[in-house]
């Protein structure tokens, strides 16, 4: 599930598309987003999106950590979920994120032991609570990518 590349350089972008894709599909979802943290700036920098409008993508593009649904996941190190991002109120999402027409949403962070190396994001077009195994999958996936995505040193 994790793009291939040896473990001290970042995969290529294309193969970025390819892994965020596999994953959309596997949890049966129709966005998603990918993002690489940016230790220089401490934000989250968008390396691959499916399915996301056209107007979002330069919102999207650079996410200061505890903003946003990604902004959170990565903040707290933790998934943050939503069932409905459409009428949430908990003021998790940005009011544009709701031009997605995404309903149910899940970020994780992307992991690599206790370093933060990025986001991993999915949506569903319905209302729809994620179980605890899929977060811990989704939460599994992203280790396998981390080191690709945010290479040490």
């Amino acid at each position: 599930m994790s793009p291939k590349s040896d473990s001290t350089h970042a995969a290529p972008e294309s193969e970025w598309d390819d892994f965020l894709q596999s994953v959309i599909h596997e949890f049966h979802c129709t966005t998603g987003t990918l993002h690489r943290l940016d230790p220089a700036d401490k934000h989250l920098k968008l390396v691959a999106a499916q399915a996301i409008p056209a107007p979002l993508i330069p919102i999207i593009q650079s996410i200061p950590l505890g903003k946003g649904i990604a902004g959170c996941a990565a903040e707290r190190q933790e998934p943050v979920e939503l069932c409905n991002l459409q009428t949430d109120t908990s003021g998790v999402a940005k009011p544009g994120a709701r031009q997605t027409q995404v309903q149910g949403s899940l970020a994780v962070p992307v992991m690599d032991g206790s370093r933060l190396c990025g986001t991993l994001g999915i949506g569903k077009m319905e209302p729809y609570e994620f179980t605890t195994e899929e977060k811990q999958k989704l939460l599994e996936i992203a280790r396998t990518a981390a080191a690709k995505l945010l290479p040490a040193g």
